[in-house]
């Protein structure tokens, strides 16, 4: 059974979405720039020249199996050096959308990982690891994963990289970014 998605038809809800980043790909030359560019470009699954292509090829369950996009650290390196000028950040950043959206599941883990990094930001003005890392254990409600990363904590505090934080992390927004994180938080909603 062949369950490739096609970007045009009326039952794909991605329809509309892939249309989109399809309009935005159409002048690809598939020079490569994007993918010399970019510095994830070594861990991801497809390069990024090739996840357009597969795009432009209504390869759609192939994109969507494809780490690529959730590897994109959002640069903008291919954007700045496409010389088609091609808005490549955004259609990586509506690839990860469409794909939260549609399976969330796969993406529950980078998700929730996103979400305490940035609140642990919030409250301390930069990342406070333990605490940050201690959150996110209890936000995926897995009693096995932090047994997944205890090796690299422990190597982390022998090189002390990561420290035992001190009693004042609780205190909320101390140095004002709560203005500048509600601020991000309705610009990405309304993306």
């Amino acid at each position: 059974m062949n369950t490739n998605l096609k970007a045009g038809t009326t039952k794909n809800r991605l329809a509309y979405p892939m249309d989109q980043i399809k309009e935005m790909l159409r002048p690809c030359i598939q020079c490569g720039t994007c993918t010399a560019s970019c510095p994830n470009a070594f861990a991801m699954d497809h390069t990024p020249r090739k996840l357009w292509r597969l795009v432009q090829a209504d390869m759609i369950d192939e994109v969507f199996k494809s780490k690529t996009f959730i590897l994109c650290s959002s640069c903008y390196y291919c954007t700045l050096r496409c010389p088609r000028g091609l808005p490549l950040t955004r259609a990586m950043g509506l690839l990860t959308q469409m794909a939260q959206t549609q399976n969330p599941e796969p993406f529950k883990k980078s998700h929730r990982f996103y979400q305490e990094f940035i609140q642990s930001v919030r409250r301390h003005g930069r990342v406070n690891e333990t605490e940050f890392m201690s959150l996110f254990f209890l936000s995926m409600k897995s009693p096995v994963l932090p047994f997944e990363y205890a090796s690299l904590g422990i190597k982390l505090m022998q090189k002390k990289k990561v420290s035992i934080p001190n009693l004042n992390i609780w205190k909320k927004d101390r140095n004002g970014l709560g203005k500048i994180f509600n601020k991000i938080r309705e610009i990405e909603e309304q993306a």
